[in-house]
């Protein structure tokens, strides 16, 4: 795809966002406005998948470890063809497939359950060994957020990861600076990290992630690089990005805005996509 094609589709994931966010009233949107240029590369550029087909046995795993942000990979899903746009209004509600926080069990295309922050490199690990044992060329991908960097099990993943030489494997974290807590540096700092990430045997980039060319040339690096090593992308992104007032919010953890904010949120968006079109 090209990049204005690219630069459309995370505005859809953006878009998709909002108006999940708008069922329920709040939710994690803040993540899926920052991920979604990550998100609609990795989906829409990057991966080699079936949208008809989600458990096509050839198909790029993507595992969502920090769960919480399923509403930006429902988001993805759908931008890609592989939900329908009539089940963005059952978000959150009873016997949804869109639940509130990732499951495997109910969304074709989640690949595993996730939300007990930690685990997701730890089962990309698995997963990619267990396809190179089997001969099959996928990548498998792993999207985490930077407060999960606290977590010991994170290292002892990256560890085994370029222990065993799984170049199959592509890592992909989320840089926003926001936990539950507070600023993620406050809570436990984790720089440098390109120099860690290095350290521990990996292939290692560091973008802007709400920079649609950058992230594409990214992804392209990662897929095309040569030799043993496991990769990591770790993308700098702003919470809230294409709508000003939330981009302007101190917390952006949990968005919780006045009912007739959300409409306003999407009239920007809209308008920032309109914008960046006709430049």
């Amino acid at each position: 795809m090209t990049e204005q094609e690219l630069q459309t589709h995370a505005w859809r994931v953006r878009r998709y966002a909002l108006r999940m966010g708008e069922v329920q009233g709040q939710g994690y949107v803040g993540q899926a406005l920052g991920w979604a240029d990550v998100l609609a590369v990795a989906y829409c550029h990057a991966m080699n998948i079936r949208p008809a087909e989600p458990e096509w046995e050839g198909r790029d795993r993507f595992l969502l470890s920090h769960g919480h942000y399923a509403i930006a990979l429902y988001a993805a899903l759908l931008a890609a063809g592989v939900l329908a746009e009539d089940e963005l209004e059952t978000y959150g509600g009873d016997d949804s497939r869109l639940p509130m926080s990732g499951m495997a069990t109910y969304t074709p295309g989640m690949e595993i359950s996730g939300g007990s922050l930690g685990q997701g490199l730890a089962i990309a690990v698995g997963m990619a060994l267990g396809l190179r044992m089997k001969g099959n060329p996928a990548f498998v991908y792993n999207s985490m957020s930077d407060g999960e960097l606290d977590e010991g099990a994170v290292w002892e993943a990256a560890l085994s990861a370029a222990h065993h030489g799984l170049s199959n494997l592509i890592n992909l974290v989320d840089i926003n600076r926001q936990q539950a807590d507070g600023p993620s540096h406050e809570i436990l700092q984790f720089e440098p990290l390109v120099d860690k990430w290095q350290a521990f045997g990996w292939h290692v980039q560091r973008v802007d992630g709400n920079d649609l060319a950058a992230v594409i040339a990214a992804f392209d690096a990662a897929r095309a690089a040569t030799g043993p090593q496991p990769r990591v992308i770790l993308f700098d992104t702003l919470m809230g990005k294409g709508v000003p007032f939330l981009e302007a919010r101190d917390k952006n953890h949990f968005i919780r805005v006045e009912a007739d904010e959300w409409q306003q949120a999407i009239t920007d968006l809209d308008a920032n996509h309109a914008n960046r079109s006709h430049a």
